[in-house]
């Protein structure tokens, strides 16, 4: 039975259907025969509308550090409108189902890369909670090494890292590092942390585990599991060319050691073990059962909650021990015992670590993936496939591709090629991959690894502390191109 507010809003929409539908041509108004005969509607008002919500939410995500607004939510606003407006331009073509069935092909883009995420982010935060990448922070702050062995190092080991533990995380870890060792020069902070964005976004480019981008590539069965090692040698000369020319700008200095004192709780290698475990099961599961790789990594997620659960309930007895011991301390020498006296320590709780997990760029994905599909289904993807693959061809636009990662973010323009599904190479699809994930290092605000590292260390490594070293960051970018074009040749050849 339907409600006066339910009335009141089908008639509110179809109101917006009525008044909408005076600005288009009578050509999109002609009623279809056949579901989803939508093809070209880029040059009406909706799309039009549509495609202004979009740019007026990105150019808010664009500003989020002056206004402080997080970048989900303008983003996640505009994907409703721009749905909202879809939905009525295939009732406008005679075609009330297909705006649904669009929908919910996205959704399930969306929610594959969703579950994997947050199963590999709850992996991590709870290695980070038992203290798996502090000893490593440790092991390097201890020993002494001098600002430029620290340079080569934290840079080797984001670019060996991120791979796994993808380029954010290990940025940040990084970042960690070289802010506490280089406390009081920030010279020093700054050209590190260039070096460590740089290493960590190659690194995340030959690994469907190391940046958005090459898992959603992973996810389409575009490139193999395997298929990314062939950007190996082009992502190490990504990073090698720039760290050669920033290591001259590293002052030669020998800090002073630091102490660390850092340990690992229990489970921690149990935990490190199931980790490598799931990425097995998803590579594997995705390879030769052909299943999606989520299935894989929500198993993997399911062994950690049971393991969670026994260290949880191990938290829980050895509280209740110490506790029963200090209750017969104190009244041995006839004090009474209070609350003070038997401090309360937390049980583990692996939901602790689950929300923790990037909620805003988990909502922020969502909004970026359904904004860029609702612009395919107005007809802006083919467009833009006629004419940025078809007028300038593969190599030219898959080299702007990383041009326009390090301005506008990698993810929405590789969804966007995702969904237009130009027809390409192997070998163009694997530089595809390539630019996008390290063409974002020209620019501090160019891939996520470099706004987290800006928030890290905040007045050091800033916009144009980056922007200085772009020249170097572009000869890098450059040379990893023309690396894989020599090395890849083969794979060019349709």
């Amino acid at each position: 039975m339907s409600t006066p507010r339910n009335r009141g809003l089908s008639k509110l929409i179809w109101a917006l259907i009525l008044l909408t539908g005076v600005s288009v041509p009578p050509d999109v108004l002609a009623v279809t025969s056949a579901p989803g005969a939508v093809t070209d509607l880029t040059g009406t008002f909706l799309g039009m509308f549509a495609l202004a919500i979009f740019f007026a939410a990105y150019a808010l995500i664009i500003s989020e550090e002056a206004i402080h607004l997080r970048k989900s939510k303008p983003v996640m606003v505009a994907a409703g409108f721009i749905w909202l407006l879809v939905a009525i331009a295939f009732i406008q073509q005679g075609d009330p189902l297909g705006a649904g069935v669009a929908f919910k092909h996205d959704l399930l883009e969306f929610a594959e890369l969703f579950l994997f995420l947050l199963a590999a982010m709850t992996y991590i935060n709870t290695m980070e909670e038992r203290g798996v990448f502090d000893i490593l922070r440790d092991w390097l702050v201890v020993k002494g090494f001098s600002f430029r062995k620290i340079f080569w190092l934290t840079g080797l080991i984001a670019f060996c890292l991120s791979p796994i533990a993808d380029n954010l995380t290990t940025a940040l870890l990084m970042a960690t590092v070289v802010i506490s060792v280089g406390s009081g020069n920030n010279k020093f902070i700054a050209i590190a942390c260039i070096n460590i964005v740089v290493a960590a976004n190659a690194g995340g480019a030959f690994s469907p585990f190391g940046d958005i981008t090459t898992l959603m590539v992973w996810q389409k069965n575009i490139i193999s599991f395997t298929g990314f090692f062939a950007l190996f040698v082009p992502a190490l000369v990504n990073w090698l060319v720039v760290a050669s020319i920033l290591n001259f700008a590293v002052p030669d200095v020998q800090p002073e050691p630091l102490e660390g004192r850092a340990e690992l709780k229990h489970g921690a290698k149990v935990v490190v073990g199931l980790f490598l475990l799931t990425i097995t099961m998803a590579v594997t599961g995705h390879n030769f059962l052909h299943l999606p790789p989520v299935a894989g990594m929500m198993t993997g997620l399911g062994f950690l909650k049971l393991f969670g659960y026994y260290l949880q309930r191990r938290d829980e007895r050895h509280a209740y021990i110490a506790k029963t011991m200090l209750m017969s301390t104190a009244l041995a020498i006839d004090s009474k015992p209070t609350e003070e006296s038997v401090p309360a320590k937390p049980a583990y709780d692996i939901y602790r670590n689950l929300q923790r997990a990037e909620w805003d760029s988990l909502m922020f994905f969502y909004g970026i993936i359904m904004c860029v599909g609702g612009l395919g289904a107005f007809g802006y993807l083919e467009m833009g496939s006629e004419l940025i693959y078809g007028g300038l061809g593969p190599t030219t636009a898959n080299v702007l591709v990383g041009v326009a990662s390090a301005i506008v973010d990698n993810i929405p323009v590789m969804f966007a090629v995702l969904e237009m599904h130009p027809d390409m190479s192997q070998g163009q699809w694997l530089l595809v991959t390539l630019t996008a994930g390290v063409g974002g290092s020209m620019l501090s605000i160019g891939s996520a690894a470099g706004v987290a590292v800006m928030g890290q260390a905040r007045g050091i490594y800033t916009f144009f502390a980056h922007l200085k070293w772009s020249w170097a960051i572009v000869l890098g970018y450059a040379a990893s191109i023309v690396t894989h074009m020599w090395l890849n040749a083969a794979a060019f050849v349709a």
